[in-house]
């Protein structure tokens, strides 16, 4: 594999910046994640850290070198954060338990597969254009019977699901993208999207600039247009195979690192093989299950 990567993450004008963001590579697979621990609720960066934590540990413990089966990969390692949360949660005894958003994409073979939950968001740019992004778990972009659109719904920032919430979380769980190069994808926080205009993060991601460039320029344009009481901004934007160009430094080969080599930009507070090995993974299982079931429920609900 051969790609392009930058990452920057800003606190705005928040007390603490509760996002994170990271990125893991095998020789021939790579993991991009972003979390947006959210307010109103304790620690949501210990909900985001955690989220971040499990997903990349599970990560290095399943990609010898590729994972077998990306999709159950990302729905267990999901679910597996949402139960570190809340073991989390009951061990300290909180009334109230830290939430977070996220969203995380593998790159694998030639092929893109993604996974959100919340409103952290994944962008798709090919040729100048938005081929895709994902749609968030809020009133707002939630399908409304009648043709009502988000404007007119109350509550529309509200979300609809998270991590760390009591009640299962829900998630969407992209078709493999079938990757040509040049391709840009960006995982970002709500604090970027919010207060850019998707014409302007196209435009922008699509400028010519390599991602090392239009990163930092994205979150500037942000933080400016969120003044003193922005929010956190952070996002990782990466370029697929992208061709070699003076001044492009940020590229990363795997081609010529081994098959046991694993290299992550997420490093603190890893859980331990013994930690992972208590996850219950019976649990995570039951609940994914759930979580089928119920987008099986709102897919008949829509089509009725």
């Amino acid at each position: 594999m051969k790609f392009s990567v930058f990452q920057v993450s800003r606190k705005g004008g928040r007390l603490k910046n509760e996002d994170r963001m990271g990125y893991c590579y095998t020789r021939e697979s790579g993991l991009f994640v972003l979390a947006d621990g959210m307010g109103g609720h304790p620690e949501g960066e210990v909900a985001a850290q955690m989220a971040l934590q499990t997903i990349a540990a599970l990560y290095q413990r399943e990609a010898r070198p590729v994972l077998k089966d990306v999709k159950a990969f990302l729905t267990a390692s999901v679910m597996a954060a949402h139960q570190q949360i809340m073991r989390y949660a009951g061990n300290k005894g909180m009334l109230d338990t830290p939430r977070t958003t996220v969203v995380a994409a593998v790159l694998q073979g030639t092929t893109a597969t993604w996974i959100h939950c919340g409103d952290s968001r994944l962008y798709v740019i090919r040729d100048g254009e938005m081929l895709m992004r994902t749609r968030d778990h809020s009133h707002a972009e939630r399908p409304r019977p009648g043709g009502a659109t988000g404007a007119d719904v109350v509550n529309r920032n509200l979300l609809l699901t998270c991590l760390g919430s009591p009640t299962t979380p829900l998630f969407d769980i992209s078709p493999p993208l079938q990757l040509q190069r040049g391709d840009r994808i960006m995982l970002c926080s709500d604090g970027l999207w919010s207060v850019l205009d998707e014409s302007l993060i196209v435009r922008t991601l699509s400028s010519g600039k390599p991602v090392s460039d239009a990163a930092p320029d994205l979150a500037e344009m942000a933080l400016r247009n969120g003044g003193t009481h922005s929010d956190n901004v952070t996002l990782i934007a990466l370029e697929w195979e992208t061709p070699d160009a003076p001044g492009q430094t940020r590229g990363v080969s795997t081609d010529s690192i081994s098959d046991g080599v694993f290299a992550s930009t997420i490093q603190a507070g890893m859980p331990s093989d013994s930690e992972l090995d208590d996850l219950d993974e019976d649990a995570i299982e039951r609940s994914i299950a759930e979580i089928n079931e119920a987008i099986k429920r709102s897919s008949a609900a829509r089509k009725s």
